[in-house]
């Protein structure tokens, strides 16, 4: 059985009030930066616009040999955000430090002093961007080392 509910409060010592701390007065907040959204799909459309505005854009530069930049951006369309937004990097990357693709493959060689092997040049000129960067990557790590 349950027992009966009571509504009497027991009466115990008060506690004593703790005295308070006085704290120095901040000065006013500096304005905080306007952050952007972190999920891909709002750093998709506040960046670009839209998944196929970003897809357009990043088409010409990852096609390659006989593909038409407009096969590449309806395959882009397709890809999830994320992916997009790493190819973007990647194609910022390849702007920034070597200008274009060839003179990427260019750089593989040098560094990995395959500058003559007519196949290996050939064989670069088929993989995809991404893979072109990671490659160059390793090869100058290589070369450091």
């Amino acid at each position: 059985m349950a027992s009966k509910k009571t509504t009497t409060k027991k009466a115990g010592p008060k506690a004593a009030k703790k005295p308070t701390k006085t704290t120095a007065k901040k000065g006013p907040k500096a304005e905080a930066k306007p952050q952007g959204p972190r999920h891909p799909f709002g750093r998709v459309k506040g960046g670009h616009g839209g998944k196929e505005a970003l897809a357009k854009a990043l088409a010409a530069t990852l096609a390659f040999g006989d593909e038409d930049a407009d096969t590449v951006a309806g395959r882009l369309k397709t890809a999830s955000n994320t992916q997009l937004l790493r190819l973007q990097r990647v194609v910022e990357t390849v702007k920034q430090k070597w200008g274009s693709r060839e003179k990427l493959i260019e750089a593989i060689t040098s560094a990995g002093k395959a500058g003559k092997d007519k196949d290996y040049v050939a064989k670069l000129s088929t993989f995809s961007l991404p893979r072109l960067v990671d490659l160059a990557n390793t090869t100058a790590r290589r070369a450091r080392a």
